[in-house]
């Protein structure tokens, strides 16, 4: 899916990177072009500067193929306008906006925009949406530092140490489910068939990491 994400800060980056890891295409537009360093040299996608609300930066960015946008800028404003044109413009099925006023949030999701306006875990919250992942948490520690998160694995981990799992998609296993008991998991422990497996996770991987863990296991 391409994916144009509006705003180029420590979470407009840190998404465009986890969307890319995923293998989604993804555009970043921020009005300043020194922002994009945070993307780092291995970014692959496209990077537009100008303002995200703009019609003529948002067809660079390629706003007319995507399949979800981002407005995760500084400006309540900036943000729900390019959203806005985003979904009524260009007919973007998946649009989130970050808002920093949640007083505000609460209005703009009444339009059918939906809004993201607690910090601790923007960046979840944000790949969840634009993925389309309704799957609850199991768990999140009071400081929305770290949750504890369900996970849908491909049927080819079974026989894989938990070890394996863990590098993969950058998660702790944190229990198992296997016939109906809880298992704690130690460093020889293998994933069976059938097996449900709870994983810790540091907020803004968890999304990432559900994605991983339904896929193929690595072949190097």
């Amino acid at each position: 899916m391409h994916v144009v994400v509006m705003g180029c800060g420590r979470v407009g980056s840190s998404l465009a990177a986890g969307l890319e890891r995923l293998g989604h295409e993804v555009a970043v537009i921020d009005r300043d072009p020194t922002a994009f360093r945070r993307l780092g040299a291995d970014f692959a996608g496209q990077q537009v500067a100008g303002m995200g609300f703009d019609r003529e930066v948002l067809l660079a960015a390629g706003i007319e193929r995507a399949g979800a946008f981002a407005a995760v800028s500084s400006g309540d404003n900036s943000n729900i306008i390019s959203a806005r044109v985003a979904r009524e413009n260009f007919g973007v099925e998946h649009v989130v906006a970050r808002i920093y006023d949640a007083g505000r949030a609460k209005v703009y999701e009444r339009l059918g925009i939906p809004t993201v306006a607690t910090v601790p875990w923007t960046t979840d919250r944000f790949l969840r949406t634009l993925l389309n992942d309704s799957s609850a948490l199991a768990w999140r520690d009071p400081s929305g530092t770290v949750a504890v998160v369900g996970l849908d694995l491909h049927e080819d981990w079974a026989g894989h140490r938990v070890t394996e799992l863990e590098a993969t998609i950058g998660a702790r296993v944190a229990f198992i489910v296997r016939f109906g008991n809880g298992v704690l998991p130690v460093r020889d422990t293998a994933v069976q068939a059938d097996d449900q497996v709870f994983v810790a996770a540091v907020s803004g991987t968890v999304a990432e990491a559900k994605a991983l863990a339904a896929q193929a296991p690595p072949t190097d």
